[in-house]
């Protein structure tokens, strides 16, 4: 049985929870799961959906990180009604959400940095030159560049364990992978056991290394019509960061095209938007999300 019923927004009898099957994914449905689970006391069923970014050929391709290649899929079974609930990783939702839903909800924010993954212990500025970095961030390679100007890239996709994986097997100096991903996978820095494999983490400042927009939150997407059965869950501090973050990153038109970062933080009941992240930057402040968003993409078009 549906969430879906005729005499109100709250689920009488079972919650449809639609997440892809990567181990991250399942994890991530899990806590959204256990969250909505002590809101409503209502039966919770996990729905697995194959997206195009789990196709063994368009994760090698490219164009493989672009905003919407792991989501579109579960946007559609939404819609279509045969899931409640859509569970995200915030950063891979396009700026521009399929029509006739919203993020109802998001939970308390994970780290948001980037961790610099090597086989030996070293930093960034400690690696070799002309060392080899992977990654399919332009992002990541964008700012590494501005510290080690010497480094070469080359790129890497797939969930987490695969990355992992293909690093152990290569030659490759370091990787570069979301704290929070890792950490929600038992993975904890400084030194990462997987798989009787060692490995090494240096959490990259986000003063330094802007995070993409949204990274670090796990989204609730529902129907517009059915947001209650997931506000109850809300974390509105994160969820008042992550509007200003994705409205500012849709007023950039910015993908993963881009080296686009962003990070708003909550400060005294404000939000701060790179104002204590990077003060040499654009930045604004204020409690309406989509307008201090609008102030730093106004700065930057001005600069």
């Amino acid at each position: 049985m549906s969430a879906e019923n005729s005499g109100g927004d709250i689920p009488r009898q079972q919650i449809v929870v639609g997440t892809r099957g990567s181990a991250l994914a399942l994890i991530q449905a899990d806590i959204v799961a256990e969250a909505l689970r002590g809101k409503h006391g209502t039966e919770i069923k996990i729905e697995i959906i194959r997206t195009k970014g789990d196709d063994s050929i368009l994760s090698r391709d490219p164009r493989a990180g672009r905003k919407g290649l792991f989501t579109s899929e579960l946007e559609s079974a939404l819609i279509e009604r045969r899931i409640d609930v859509a569970v995200h990783s915030a950063k891979d939702l396009s700026s521009e959400l399929k029509a006739g839903s919203a993020i109802a909800a998001v939970l308390p924010r994970g780290p948001v940095e980037d961790l610099l993954i090597t086989k030996l212990p070293m930093r960034l500025e400690s690696l070799p030159r002309s060392a080899t970095i992977a990654t399919g961030s332009v992002r990541r390679r964008r700012q590494v560049g501005w510290h080690r100007s010497d480094v070469n890239f080359v790129d890497l996709r797939g969930n987490v364990p695969t990355r992992l994986r293909k690093f152990a097997a290569s030659d490759w100096d370091a990787i570069i992978l979301a704290r929070a991903g890792v950490e929600r996978l038992s993975l904890s820095a400084p030194i990462l056991q997987f798989e009787g494999q060692e490995f090494f983490a240096q959490v990259l400042s986000p003063q330094q290394f802007v995070p993409s927009g949204g990274q670090g939150v796990i989204a609730l997407q529902t129907r517009a019509e059915k947001t209650t059965m997931a506000s109850a869950v809300d974390h509105a501090p994160t969820h008042l960061c992550l509007r200003a973050e994705r409205e500012f990153l849709r007023l950039l038109q910015g993908d993963c095209d881009l080296p686009v970062g962003a990070l708003a933080l909550s400060v005294n009941g404000q939000i701060d938007f790179g104002e204590q992240t990077a003060p040499q930057m654009a930045s604004a402040s204020g409690t309406d999300p989509e307008r201090v968003a609008a102030q730093v993409f106004s700065k930057i078009n001005a600069a």
